[in-house]
């Protein structure tokens, strides 16, 4: 007897092996003369094909119009309210991978106490004519001394209101009032790429002198 070519076996072989993953088709069972779905077809048919918060309710069915699947014209938008339930269900809840890898720009704790740990914060400018400095309260903006090189009272009695001396005098000026209002620590938060030197060192030093403390 003859045996078939290797090429024909194989192919009755493939034709004989029956497919390992079921079909995703529905099947219908007969019942009296009838035919009405199986439980497990059922369940698919009202299983939503996403998953919301609603899904995870036990026991609670919803109609296919209020999970925008097939009511809805489009499952991006809200879903209408249901006057039975009294309720408003949100369209899809679940956040994409990239959403949930994202975290909120959160202030750390020290930047959220900072406030309240150095209310007092020191600010100091300098232009081309003058010399302005003063001390506010960070919680409430409220000034609590000031000073500057373009007072009247200074202005006749300095004879530079831009160089040292006059930096001196602007900071113990802002010691003796903030002493005044019972203020005996401050800070100063240097700005980008500066450095505590030159006039401004002057300042601070002259501060310092005077009997202020400086928080870092």
């Amino acid at each position: 007897m003859a045996l078939a070519p290797a090429s024909s076996a194989w192919r009755w072989r493939s034709r004989a092996v029956p497919p390992r993953t079921p079909p995703l088709a529905v099947v219908l069972r007969s019942s009296s003369g009838g035919y009405e779905a199986s439980p497990r077809a059922l369940r698919c048919s009202t299983t939503p094909a996403r998953l919301s918060w609603f899904s995870s309710l036990p026991g609670v069915s919803f109609p296919s119009s209020a999970t925008g699947l097939k009511g809805n014209p489009s499952p991006l938008l809200p879903p209408p309210r249901d006057p039975q339930l009294g309720i408003t269900r949100a369209a899809w809840t679940r956040r994409s991978r990239s959403e949930t890898s994202k975290k909120p720009n959160r202030k750390s704790w020290k930047q959220r106490t900072d406030m309240y740990m150095r209310p007092f914060l020191l600010d100091v400018f300098f232009s081309r004519r003058f010399i302005h400095a003063k001390v506010m309260h960070r919680g409430t903006c409220k000034v609590i001394s000031a000073a500057s090189t373009n007072a009247d009272d200074m202005r006749n009695s300095l004879p530079s209101l831009v160089d040292d001396d006059a930096c001196r005098t602007v900071g113990r000026l802002i010691a003796e009032r903030c002493k005044e209002a019972d203020v005996f620590a401050m800070a100063y938060e240097p700005r980008k790429n500066e450095r505590i030197e030159g006039k401004i060192g002057i300042v601070i030093d002259a501060i310092k002198e005077n009997g202020i403390i400086f928080v870092e």
